[in-house]
């Protein structure tokens, strides 16, 4: 109804990653930060697609950069920092792997529903929706299926564990 009130139909899409690097040149600017080429480039990677995202990391990474090299942000110091977070190389953080290990630890993978999905990792139905679950669609790592949610071949992969059977899992692929 609140689409329909205004007439215009908008479809926001997640950043790519030269722009998300470019907001985070321009915001390193600005904060006064040596960000190298690289650092750059690796933030933008784990920024989820949003630049509110990219920047909280260079703040992060900026505190770490004071301690540990005088205030210079480079990608050796970016990776640290980001596993010091509990962030990996992809942008996952904990919750993001709990909600997978927990689909595939205690419903096989899946599928399983949200309402059941929320209790496991007790977390709101809304902030699994609207919060985790589009970042793990577009990474590949979760798929909707009329059934419920269900991990993919990259989850498993990208956790280390064990695939099911193969005739169980969705093919869906982002890569």
């Amino acid at each position: 109804p609140l689409r329909d009130r205004f007439g215009i139909a908008h479809k926001i899409e997640f950043y790519k990653y030269d722009e998300l690097k470019q907001i985070i040149v321009n915001f390193s600017r600005l904060i006064n930060l040596n960000l190298d080429d690289e650092a750059s480039y690796g933030l933008a990677k784990i920024s989820r697609g949003t630049p509110r995202i990219a920047n909280r990391m260079l703040r992060r990474c900026r505190d770490f950069a004071d301690l540990e090299t005088g205030g210079i942000i480079t990608l050796p110091l970016v990776q640290k920092s980001l596993a010091r977070m509990g962030i990996d190389e992809l942008g996952l953080d904990q919750m993001d792997c709990h909600i997978l290990r927990t689909i595939i630890e205690k419903y096989d993978g899946g599928p399983v529903g949200l309402n059941t999905l929320s209790a496991a990792v007790s977390e709101e139905q809304d902030t699994l929706e609207e919060v985790y679950e589009p970042f793990l669609l577009m990474q590949g790592f979760l798929q909707r299926t009329p059934r419920g949610r269900m991990v993919t071949r990259q989850a498993y992969e990208h956790l280390g564990m064990n695939i099911r059977s193969e005739d169980q899992l969705p093919l869906f692929s982002s890569r």
